[in-house]
């Protein structure tokens, strides 16, 4: 929502106008936080909203909060180290209005079933006003998840008629795989009885979880306005589409024709210090497959979206699903490596169990990161927003001789991989996080040009990596433009350019390259050894 959009509207329980012309309590921002996301849950709104720089009769006074450089990720993780769940802020717009400064806190609704706490303290509005969230209203959160699984929902007008024979054949002989003490007694089954004791069926009857899974590809109208649609999409380095193809049930069936589809090409390359090189598929199957069964398991079937696989021709998987990521974050993941105690289609996720497909002790995600980290690949990348979660797979190596020192120091847990793996695809990480890593000697440089350390960097490609990144000291690019001097007498600020721009650390961007050499020459200039008049350079008489 605009501002202009906000200013129409009256200050409510799902808009808060503030000035903080110059700074705003980051214990009461916390406050606001949990208690419009309190009450957008409870109005069933996407979002709240708080807005500063403008006071209550609507005039525009500005605000100087939050403008220091990285200060937007720094409040984020503030607020998510004392909200329950992790939980922060979506996004924080900044507009100008007369060259008045003002901030648009968009924060996202509790999760289902789950209130929002700043501090250990549920808040909440009355009006205008901040106040504690009452009783009633934290029962009307958490009742939220005990009322409804869509998935074990009954299909009134569907019979077995409505599921494909082969998908049960199927069904049987994965539940065998995964209870194997049936595997006499399921013999004597007629199909409902399978059904039943797979929990795919309540008491003979249809549910939506058995239409995703065996239904028979017409069976997908049954469950409209919900999807079982999965589409597969293949798209060049640029992004342009050359090919798809949609997929619908039986999803037990169909996710190994998705898996198909995808073009697991070899991908060769030396490790370990082998002089052969290791053949290996670009990706593990394990992983395809883990990542297809869970956004099967966890898509928010009741917002009609579908999922997708984006195969991209530069070795890249994109699997996406509707709905908001239950954990929260991958970080919660990985370090409690424990099975998650919510659910959104519990039924669908008991069924998904029986039939082989996933398990529920939370060991997947965990185990797609470790398979990925012995492969020497760079790990899965998640994007989690309010309505969507998407992984990124990579399936190529992207610097061999780092992967190899990084899999062979047996003391990096799988926690400082995931910061180390953020360092070297140029991606932003914490304060706190970039000290942990510091400490261990595992990187350099400053914030936000951090890259991994000469303490990893050993080999001899690597050193060669790491002197590009680090680059070399100020008396050898000076020595070069007095060097440059000397023999051509005189030279223009181009020419220092064409000498040095690409002998500066690969680290720095052009603009950071471009300051660097100003600094290089101001700096002779200052120690009387150069001057420069009407921008021709040349040494000091």
């Amino acid at each position: 929502m605009q501002l202009d959009q906000l200013l129409q509207q009256s200050e409510n329980e799902l808009i808060e106008f503030k000035e903080a012309k110059n700074q705003f309590d980051d214990d009461k921002l916390g406050k606001y936080c949990s208690a419009l996301a309190n009450e957008a849950n409870l109005h069933k709104k996407t979002y709240a909203f708080l807005i500063l720089g403008v006071s209550n009769d609507k005039s525009i006074v500005g605000t100087q909060y939050c403008s220091g450089k990285n200060s937007f990720n720094e409040i984020k993780k503030k607020l998510a180290d004392s909200l329950s769940e992790r939980f922060t802020i979506q996004e924080i717009q900044e507009e100008y209005v007369d060259k008045k400064r003002v901030l648009i806190f968009k924060i996202p609704a509790a999760p289902k079933g789950i209130p929002i706490a700043w501090k250990g303290h549920y808040y909440a509005r009355e009006g205008e006003s901040l106040s504690p969230l009452g009783l009633e209203k934290i029962e009307r959160v958490r009742l939220q998840n005990q009322l409804h699984d869509w998935s074990s929902e009954i299909v009134s007008n569907a019979d077995l008629d409505d599921l494909d024979p082969q998908a049960i054949l199927v069904a049987r002989k994965n539940f065998i795989v995964k209870n194997p003490k049936f595997s006499k007694e399921i013999e004597s089954w007629d199909d409902i009885t399978f059904l039943n004791k797979a929990k795919l069926t309540i008491k003979g009857k249809i549910t939506r979880a058995s239409i995703l899974l065996l239904g028979k590809e017409e069976a997908e109208s049954l469950i409209n306005p919900a999807s079982a649609t999965i589409t597969w999409i293949l798209k060049n380095e640029q992004g342009s589409e050359m090919d798809y193809e949609h997929f619908s049930c039986p999803l037990l069936l169909n996710v190994d024709k998705v898996f198909d589809k995808v073009r697991n090409l070899k991908y060769r390359y030396i490790k370990n210090g082998n002089l052969f090189p290791e053949e290996v598929e670009q990706y593990d199957p394990y992983i395809i497959r883990e990542a297809l069964h869970n956004a099967i398991a966890h898509q928010d079937y009741e917002l009609g979206g579908k999922i997708t696989l984006v195969e991209f021709q530069n070795s890249k998987l994109y699997f996406t699903n509707s709905g908001r990521f239950i954990p929260q974050s991958i970080e919660t993941v990985l370090s409690e490596n424990a099975p998650e105690n919510r659910y959104r289609n519990r039924f669908l996720a008991n069924a998904m169990v029986n039939l082989n497909m996933i398990d529920t002790i939370g060991s997947g995600i965990r185990k797609m990161f470790t398979i990925q980290k012995e492969r020497f690949f760079p790990l899965p990348e998640y994007q989690l927003s309010d309505q969507k979660v998407q992984v990124c797979i990579v399936g190529k190596v992207l610097d061999i001789a780092y992967a190899q020192k990084l899999a062979s120091s047996p003391d990096l847990s799988l926690e400082d991989i995931v910061l180390l793996d953020k360092v070297q695809k140029k991606l932003p990480i914490s304060d706190q996080a970039a000290k942990h890593l510091k400490s261990k000697k595992l990187i350099e440089g400053r914030r936000p040009n951090y890259y991994i350390s000469a303490s990893i960097a050993q080999t001899s490609d690597e050193e060669v990596t790491y002197i590009h990144q680090k680059g070399l000291n100020d008396k050898y690019y000076q020595k070069l433009i007095i060097e440059y001097l000397t023999q051509f007498k005189t030279a223009e600020r181009k020419d220092f350019d064409r000498l040095l721009l690409d002998k500066l650390p690969s680290i720095l961007d052009e603009k950071q390259k471009y300051h660097k050499v100003k600094n290089l020459l101001q700096s002779l200039k200052n120690k009387g050894v150069i001057n420069s008049e009407n921008r021709i350079w040349k040494l000091s008489s």
